[in-house]
């Protein structure tokens, strides 16, 4: 598997609701980020899916290299 694409050096804040399901960019080429635009077709990338458990803030990974994917885990703040 080839490397994701670093979408952003900062996670991205987004308000969900409770109850909806979300897709997370694996590849980081969609230019919907943080969301999968369907940019990874034909490559070994597939996107991430995210249910809400409640409506809140969360901090969706930027960088694509969290371990807690789809959500940021402070990663980001390593060196590239």
């Amino acid at each position: 598997m080839t490397s994701p694409h670093r979408a952003s050096d900062t996670p991205f804040a987004v308000n969900v609701e409770l109850g909806k399901d979300y897709f997370w960019c694996a590849c980081g080429q969609s230019k919907s980020q943080p969301f999968c635009d369907g940019s990874h077709k034909g490559s070994s990338f597939t996107p991430i899916q995210y249910s809400a458990d409640a409506s809140k803030e969360v901090y969706f990974c930027g960088c694509k290299a969290s371990n807690n994917k789809p959500l940021c885990d402070g990663t980001h703040k390593n060196p590239v």
